[in-house]
């Protein structure tokens, strides 16, 4: 059975792998361990950057995904975004990534505050907007653009 729970700094090292391993499938990108291991750390040490949570089965973490706030002024409220989800190869198209999104629905309906998901993926990521789709989500709304330093 699949448990979801906060993460905590113990599974530092499993995200950071986690997310090393995503950016090289996703974006033929190889991320430097260092880097991404002060990223995943620095969530843990500043609660305002995000909360991690990991998927369980029988006590190895088997998925992770990261959410950040977003402060919605026209709604009053606080949106959360979905970021680097990764569900390990082995327990993919298993329902994983539908136990974290469900369990984060939860808590958002059980909140005054907390407003709706929303997250961003990989225009050519065919299989991940499928399962978005199944679990209700769309694109009806916005077209994200960015500027990102080198």
């Amino acid at each position: 059975m699949v448990k979801i729970r906060k993460a905590d700094i113990d599974d530092v090292e499993t995200i950071t792998s986690f997310q090393i391993k995503m950016a090289l499938e996703t974006e033929n990108l190889e991320l430097d361990k260092k880097t991404v291991k002060k990223g995943v750390t620095s969530v843990f040490k500043n609660k305002n950057k995000g909360q991690y949570y990991v998927a369980e089965e029988n006590n190895k973490i088997i998925g992770s995904l990261l959410v950040t706030p977003e402060w919605s002024d026209w709604r009053n409220g606080t949106i959360l975004w979905i970021q680097s989800a990764y569900v390990a190869l082995e327990y993919r198209r298993k329902g994983v990534f539908k136990y974290m999104y469900n369990h984060l629905k939860k808590q958002i309906k059980k909140s005054d505050n907390l407003l709706g998901l929303r997250l961003y993926v990989d225009k050519t990521n065919q299989k991940a907007q499928k399962t978005y789709e199944k679990l209700g989500m769309n694109d009806e709304h916005y077209k994200t653009y960015e500027w990102i330093k080198n």
